[in-house]
């Protein structure tokens, strides 16, 4: 493995001890959007396996609409209101989060190549209007089926 892959050694305990913490599924952004478009009626699965795309999966996905939603965490995805650059680090930091960004861009263009619509929603979104945002896209395709 390339030395620029390497994991490096944490600035400090805390820090290590907060970022393994950090959940992948099941975050407290997600949970609330999905139950608001539960309680709208809408059924979907739960982090759903990109078809084609090993190790990748959607957050929130119709499967018969064909409609995939990624909740994207601001620091993970590189938020461009509230991104943060770690100083410790930084350069390894940097690389990650432009990876994480270029896997996105290519799961987006995966997904509707495949047909799919794509919904990336950010954590500080408000969930009443992400869900309101999800609904519009879906709903007129579940009612058509």
């Amino acid at each position: 493995m390339a030395a620029a892959n390497l994991r490096p050694t944490p600035s400090s305990a805390s820090v290590s001890g907060r970022m393994s913490r950090q959940r992948r599924r099941d975050t407290a952004p997600e949970v609330q959007i999905r139950r608001l478009l539960h309680a709208a009626g809408l059924r979907f699965r739960v982090t759903w396996p990109v078809p084609g795309m090993p190790r990748r999966s959607m957050d929130i996905a119709f499967t018969r609409a064909k409609v995939a939603v990624f909740v994207d965490g601001c620091f993970w995805h590189a938020c461009p209101e509230h991104a943060t650059k770690p100083v410790a680090n930084s350069e390894w930091w940097a690389e990650k989060l432009a990876k994480n960004q270029m896997r996105d861009v290519a799961t987006n263009a995966h997904l509707r190549a495949a047909g799919w619509e794509v919904v990336r929603v950010w954590e500080h979104e408000d969930p009443r209007t992400a869900a309101d945002r999800i609904r519009a896209i879906v709903k007129p395709v579940v009612d058509s089926v």
